[in-house]
């Protein structure tokens, strides 16, 4: 592994331990010339998988591109750490059985949408103003409407 400090080839792994819910390996590496400690993952990749933008165009999948997103709807929520890698391991893990290579972007959405329902209502609402294009304010009243509703047909 290249140390991100000084990109030296040669780097020690000094700990090793699996991640909370064992979908990663978290190493802890030393860079033997400058010194440098950073920590790397390792998880297991079961296929390559493709993202199908809704212009036609290919990217390769990112899961740290789809952790962004979902954080960037959860900052400064009460929500752990831990729940939040949960949901993303757990969309990777739904993407890569369905045993398509392809999959589509708004395929993507609608499960970042049905994890943030479960996790935090103001990201899922801050996560649809995006995901659904909100361009007025009733698209909000919209989406809070269809949350009120599910909340009195649960309760």
């Amino acid at each position: 592994m290249r140390c991100p400090f000084c990109n030296c080839d040669d780097t020690q792994v000094k700990d090793s331990r699996s991640s909370e819910d064992n979908t990663a390996i978290r190493r802890r590496r030393v860079c033997a010339d400058c010194g440098g400690r950073f920590t790397t993952f390792e998880r297991v990749q079961l296929r390559e998988l493709v993202v199908l933008k809704k212009s036609g165009r290919k990217v390769p999948f990112d899961r740290d591109k789809l952790a962004r997103s979902v954080s960037v709807a959860l900052r400064k929520r009460p929500v752990d750490e831990a729940r939040i890698e949960r949901m993303v391991s757990g969309i990777v893990r739904q993407l890569e059985a369905s045993g398509e290579q392809e999959v589509e972007a708004g395929a993507i959405g609608h499960l970042v949408m049905e994890g943030l329902k479960g996790l935090d209502d103001v990201a899922y609402v801050r996560f649809a103003s995006v995901y659904r294009d909100f361009d007025k304010a009733s698209d909000f009243r919209t989406i809070l409407g269809e949350m009120s509703k599910a909340e009195d047909d649960d309760g």
